[in-house]
């Protein structure tokens, strides 16, 4: 069974505090003489056997084992267009889980689900808590970055010197058939569909992955797990 993940700057260190030390003793329950992983979500690990607990959110351990996990390549940046609602966490979650190492909220042309100026930063928060959630589940070292959401006219920064495939419904080429660079931008449009007048200015690769067609929210942990497949990552 592997070990719980808490995240921590100084994993080597063996100690655990603030929220994630609280977590671990409070809500974990974790004790004396039992183990847990470390990380700092930037590939550093230890493993820990825990020596003391010396309050509700504090805990101190012998390392047992450290290393560095590299990171996954190719790199996959996922472009995801925000689902409505309580799908949108769901998406997170899932692509997370897929090993998306970037997650870029997309305001497209067709996204129902509109962030106001106002409510931006508290939905952004949303996402990254649920990046850490997802990835501490999934025992990932690295824990993607969720960045600020763009529109589709300020896609261009985002995706320059990427490789980007777009997941379009309408595609003729197999995601089965792309030769894949060293970084991919993986883009994920809404509920109601890419049009034809962004895809032109999102340019890329229209790819699909089968016949059937995908929802928003659980397209990207498909795709990332055909790439996974397909590629160096898996």
């Amino acid at each position: 069974m592997s070990l719980p993940y808490f995240l921590t700057d100084s994993p080597s260190d063996g100690v655990l505090s603030g929220a994630e030390g609280r977590h671990a003793v409070t809500v974990k329950r974790i004790g004396v003489g039992e183990r847990i992983m470390l990380t700092d979500g930037r590939g550093a690990t230890a493993e820990v056997e825990v020596t003391e607990i010396s309050d509700a959110s504090t805990l101190r351990g012998k390392v047992i084992a450290s290393q560095q996990v590299l990171a996954a390549t190719p790199r996959v940046s996922v472009i995801q267009a925000i689902p409505k609602a309580e799908r949108a966490e769901l998406a997170v979650d899932l692509a997370v889980q897929g090993g998306a190492d970037e997650i870029v909220p997309w305001i497209s042309h067709r996204t129902v689900a509109r962030w106001p100026a106002h409510k931006q930063g508290k939905q952004v928060e949303k996402w990254r808590h649920m990046a850490i959630s997802a990835a501490k589940q999934s025992r990932r070292a690295w824990v993607p970055q969720v960045t600020e959401p763009v529109t589709t006219n300020q896609l261009a920064g985002v995706l320059a010197g990427k490789q980007v495939l777009v997941l379009h419904e309408d595609a003729t080429t197999a995601l089965r058939e792309v030769q894949f660079s060293q970084d991919i931008a993986l883009v994920i449009g809404p509920e109601g569909g890419i049009g034809e007048d962004e895809m032109e200015l999102i340019g890329g690769v229209a790819v699909k992955l089968g016949p059937e067609v995908l929802r928003t929210a659980t397209a990207a942990l498909a795709a990332l797990s055909a790439i996974g497949v397909l590629s160096s990552r898996w």
